[in-house]
């Protein structure tokens, strides 16, 4: 061992003696100890080691010392301590011979030079004489498993392109849009008013995209103070400022590594940030607040705004080299006044869910309310759709909604009812009505069954599949009075 030239000579003494005495009492009351050279070379073994040797394949100690530890004792971290010249005084070594608890010290000459390593076996059963610290780590092992696959779990997209309900031609465009988009990795910015579905449709084009594996990570701008938004985009660094986590905190990008940042409400990013945001959107780096360090990060950014972004530029409340850089792809989602004809299908949807979360059958709408809901403006559009029908539910005594459950919703709401288009739901009168009152009843009802048929047609655009749900009949019902073939 080195000497210690600040110890008076006695003091020297009793430090050479209580190493002679630690090296012995690990050599006899250890499992096994080895010693190796400078150059990885066994040199020695304790008689305990040696009961390990048929097990490690070797019959005479002579096959064993001297040769490479590498090469006789599988999984050894030996060579790494003499490199290092750093011990490991507790790891598990598991090989042919078995599990072990063991300890790796370098050994260094008096100018402190490592001149080799002592190896130990301190357990040679740790699956009984450790039990208890094993089973417990085995349980944080377990909970941090747990946890791992909850946070998958919830980053886990709800939504795909089969999610956005409508069959319009509008609403057509806006999934071939999204689906084109899901294949590229340059920004998405998707524009449109409150509650048309920015959200939605944004989980969709990245579980539609080939990072559909990686998180998706969204973020609310316009919920987070203006204050907290760079650490919630860049992260803390350990110790940035007074209360901040020791460990630092990652940031959005850095969470969404490998996956999809959705920037929601994105004009509402205030001005002192939007330089930041631009350099790592231009670079691929971050840099935690507190920190001088760049770190990369590979997230493909979806962004969604209901301002006019081109009018904020105009305005010089967002920067333009921001707006090109997210401009890349941008999608246009429809108010819901622009695709009424999906209107029907879209309360069917909504009726479902709100059976799911009530535990309560799906309300049943008649075509009456459809036409009335359909020549609504929805100025709130789908989020105030959906709005409307809950309270509507509540109102009914039973699982029907009626048109006048609808009017007391949009009459409390200070809504200006909007009657539905007039349409020809009967055949015009003719003159001498009451002799017209004697033709065939079958002729009468078919009359009345082809103006209703038109009435539908025309409130939902042409779209068949809407106009058999005002109404309430089957769509192949409704080819066979078309006297048309469903395309298949």
């Amino acid at each position: 061992m080195p000497r210690d030239d600040s110890l008076p000579r006695d003091g020297q003494r009793i430090l050479e003696l209580a190493a002679r005495s630690m090296f012995d009492l690990f050599a006899n009351a250890s499992e096994g100890m080895l010693l190796v050279d400078r150059d990885g070379r066994v040199v020695w073994i304790n008689d305990q080691y040696k009961r390990f040797l048929p097990a490690l394949g070797f019959e005479r100690v002579e096959d064993f010392v001297g040769h490479p530890v590498a090469e006789v004792v599988q999984n050894t971290q030996m060579d790494r301590v003499i490199r290092s010249g750093k011990p490991i005084l507790i790891d598990l070594l598991s090989n042919r011979a078995g599990t072990f608890v063991v300890s790796r010290i370098p050994l260094r000459d008096e100018s402190g030079q490592v001149l080799g390593a002592l190896g130990i076996v301190l357990f040679d059963h740790p699956e009984t004489t450790l039990q208890p610290l094993i089973q417990k780590f085995a349980h944080l092992q377990r909970d941090l498993d747990d946890a791992r696959r909850e946070l998958a779990t919830q980053r886990r997209t709800k939504y795909t392109l089969a999610s956005f309900v409508g069959t319009s031609p509008a609403a057509v465009e806006v999934k071939r849009q999204a689906r084109r988009a899901a294949l590229s990795s340059s920004p998405v910015l998707l524009l449109g008013e409150t509650g048309t579905g920015k959200e939605l449709l944004a989980q969709a084009i990245h579980a539609a995209s080939p990072r559909a594996a990686g998180p998706l990570v969204s973020i609310n701008i316009a919920a987070v103070p203006d204050t907290l938004l760079e650490a919630e985009f860049f992260g803390v660094a350990p110790g940035a400022f007074t209360g901040a986590d020791r460990k630092g905190r990652e940031g959005k990008f850095k969470l969404a590594d490998g996956g999809t940042l959705f920037l929601d409400e994105i004009g509402d990013m205030p001005p002192s940030l939007q330089p930041k945001l631009l350099r790592a959107l231009q670079e691929g780096e971050i840099e935690p607040l507190g920190s001088n360090k760049l770190v990369p990060f590979d997230a493909r950014v979806v962004a969604a705004t209901s301002r006019d972004l081109a009018a904020l530029v105009r305005e010089g409340r967002f920067r333009e080299d921001l707006y090109y850089r997210l401009n890349v792809l941008p999608i246009r989602v429809p108010a819901l006044r622009e695709r009424r004809a999906d209107i029907g299908a879209l309360v069917e949807v909504l009726g479902e869910d709100m059976a799911l979360r009530n535990g309560t059958p799906p309300p049943e709408v008649g075509p009456e309310a459809i036409a009335l809901l359909m020549a609504q403006a929805w100025r709130g559009n789908i989020r105030e759709l959906r709005n409307v029908l809950e309270q509507a539910a509540m109102r009914s005594d039973s699982h029907r909604i009626e048109v006048r459950h609808l009017e007391e919703v949009l009459r409390d709401a200070g809504v200006e009812r909007i009657a539905p288009a007039a349409a020809a739901t009967l055949p015009p009168r003719r003159a001498g009505a009451s002799a017209d009152r004697l033709r065939p009843l079958s002729e009468q009802v078919a009359e009345v069954e082809r103006a209703a048929i038109h009435a539908a047609m025309s409130a939902s655009g042409g779209n068949k599949v809407a106009a058999a749900r005002l109404l309430g009949i089957s769509r192949a019902k409704l080819y066979e009075r078309l006297g048309d073939k469903p395309s298949v």
